[in-house]
């Protein structure tokens, strides 16, 4: 039998957000959405060339080169199975990099442990500075 403060806890526990739902959801969101762009560039790809191999150079980009040349690609009507490859590509390499940002914010908003928020946000600030500036 439970004790009534017992109900109480557990109504609290699931009044706020789970951190360990927050971030399944996000890296099973992003690694959703980078396999079905992937799969269906690659489709896309057999249909035209009736292979699956799709040769790259990616040599002395960072995530932020890629990423602005694939917009590029996509905003100037240049959109073929590369790209759509490339931003599957792209999609999943930003998956870590916003699960760390989402643990972030939960912490400081959600949690208020500010310890929590140092050592997540210099963890952020590492990922950010490989990711997109190196």
């Amino acid at each position: 039998m439970e004790r009534p403060d017992d109900v109480g806890n557990r109504g609290a526990e699931t009044a706020g957000l789970d951190m360990d739902a927050l971030v399944g959801y996000t890296l099973l969101g992003g690694l959703m959405l980078s396999l079905v762009l992937i799969i269906a560039g690659l489709i896309w790809h057999w249909l035209l060339t009736g292979s699956l191999t799709a040769e790259y150079v990616i040599k002395g980009m960072n995530l932020s080169g890629f990423l602005a040349q694939v917009v590029f690609q996509m905003v100037s009507g240049k959109i073929g199975p590369k790209t759509v490859l490339n931003l599957g590509i792209c999609f999943l390499l930003l998956t870590p990099f916003v699960r760390v940002l989402v643990s972030v914010f939960y912490f400081a908003i959600e949690e208020h442990n500010w310890k929590y928020t140092t050592f997540t946000g210099i963890v952020l600030t590492v990922l950010t500075y490989s990711l997109f500036l190196r």
